[in-house]
């Protein structure tokens, strides 16, 4: 079986959230489930593409809106992620340092479909099954059926896997000419509330589509941005399979960017080593709890609660905790957040921007991370923390209720909270201070969650089924 990934992300070639790692993992599993898997994405300037050889497999070129666009696919040769990556490079438009934000990226992303399919239309052995990932490639199943150039790959089953459903790719019915001529029967198909909407059509052109948690399905069918109508009369396609993480990259033991490793026997010493390199960095107490945030400073993730929720905090419960920040993201909370430091300077500290190898560290040394989001199709932060013996302290939404049980419960082992509100976090943040304090009880709970599997093999053996059901 041949399956082709379609997506803007990937890591370690570019990411910005958790698509780009679950496109980064998923395929090398299905390699080794016996599947030939493979990526096919845009062509970025970043540093691993300009350190890779990539030789030219396909050239040829697109008509979108009256303009002819070349395009080349550029094969990575060394298959050195565990499985084929393509990158679709267009001179102009897809060969550019950033992802997305750009002023025309609905250009940039209509072009990389249509480049897409001009090459899949070219294959001699067609995949089996066109795998796309979130908005960014919903158009290419809607193409493949409905386009009288592309039509000729219909009998390809194709998935869609919704990773964030707030973002549908919307652009006006004044670039409907950048789309090849398509059935006038199938229009309407296009349309949502008056706009072409990616990810509808998506939906409402694949086999199947999936969601990256049992839950998050179910919460898009009543918050899905405009969309709750159409996840309701499609649903009878629907899967919700929970993400993996790759447990070669995120694995205490192994991992070159902490510097202490450790494991399930020894991990109060590991992780006490990793938060003493994390208490020299930003100037706290290695004796308190360490509470920690990583990720987007929005306010999808809860993110703009932090600033009062942590002000609160620290002041109620009087020097007995710490807490770290790592993020960036809209300006008005990172600038929230830094001016906290002049207030608390012994009890937090924030690093405003991106860093991978930090996050690791943090992972490894902090006691528990907080994770308030009032929106997480799956999490994968809270995956890594338990393969890492941090205890999560979660918002019970999406892919968090399916994978974090509070500590209260039989079996349980994270902190959970029900409201998106500062007080909320306040409060699972006392509680984490409290369990702090049971030595044995911390030591049992990181034990509980480093055995637990939410490794690639066992999500991945459940997309196959899926393919194999479609044959």
């Amino acid at each position: 079986m041949v399956v082709i990934h379609v997506s803007a992300e990937c890591y370690p070639v570019a990411k910005v959230g958790g698509l780009g790692d679950v496109v980064g993992s998923l395929p090398k599993y299905q390699q080794a489930a016996g599947i030939t898997s493979m990526v096919v994405m845009p062509y970025y300037d970043r540093q691993f593409v300009r350190e890779s050889r990539l030789d030219v497999v396909f050239e040829s070129e697109i008509l979108m809106g009256g303009k002819t666009l070349p395009f080349q696919v550029l094969k990575e040769s060394t298959d050195k992620l565990g499985y084929p990556l393509h990158l679709i490079r267009i001179p102009g438009l897809l060969d550019r340092s950033e992802i997305y934000s750009y002023p025309d990226e609905t250009e940039q992303f209509v072009a990389f479909q249509l480049a897409f399919l001009e090459w899949l239309i070219q294959f001699g052995d067609k995949p089996n099954i066109v795998h796309c990932h979130d908005h960014q490639t919903g158009l290419i199943p809607f193409l493949m059926n409905h386009s009288f150039r592309y039509n000729q790959l219909t009998h390809i089953p194709t998935i869609l896997t919704i990773h964030n459903a707030q973002y549908q790719g919307w652009f006006g019915w004044d670039k409907y000419h950048y789309l090849p001529d398509v059935d006038p029967w199938k229009w309407g198909m296009l349309d949502w509330e008056g706009t072409i909407n990616s990810l509808a059509v998506g939906v409402k052109s694949c086999w199947r589509y999936t969601t990256v948690s049992p839950s998050y399905l179910e919460e898009l069918k009543y918050n899905s941005n405009g969309l709750e109508q159409l996840f309701i009369h499609e649903e009878k396609k629907s899967l919700g399979v929970i993400n993996g993480i790759d447990t070669e990259v995120w694995n205490p033991s192994t991992d070159p960017m902490i510097p202490c490793h450790y494991h399930s026997d020894n991990v109060s010493k590991g992780k006490q080593e990793n938060k003493r390199a994390i208490c020299k960095e930003f100037g706290l107490t290695l004796t308190k709890p360490l509470v920690a945030f990583i990720g987007r400073l929005v306010g999808e993730k809860g993110a703009d609660l932090l600033p009062e929720a942590i002000s609160n905090t620290l002041e109620s419960l009087k020097g007995k905790v710490s807490i770290m920040v790592l993020g960036s993201g809209e300006p008005e909370i990172e600038e929230a957040l830094a001016g906290l430091r002049t207030t608390f300077k012994k009890d937090y500290n924030v690093f405003i921007g991106y860093d991978e190898a930090l996050s690791h560290l943090i992972y490894a040394g902090a006691d528990f991370i907080i994770m308030p989001s009032r929106v997480e199709p799956c999490g994968l932060n809270q995956l890594y923390a338990l393969r890492y013996g941090t205890i999560p302290v979660v918002r019970s939404t999406g892919g968090l209720k399916d994978t974090v049980i509070d500590y209260s419960q039989p079996e349980g082992y994270g902190i959970c909270f029900e409201e998106a509100e500062s007080e909320a976090i306040s409060h699972a943040i006392t509680r984490a201070t409290e369990l702090y304090s049971n030595t044995p009880g911390m030591r049992l709970l990181r034990k509980r969650m480093m055995s637990l599997d939410f490794s690639w093999h066992r999500s991945a053996s459940q997309y196959i089924d899926l393919y194999n059901s479609l044959k």
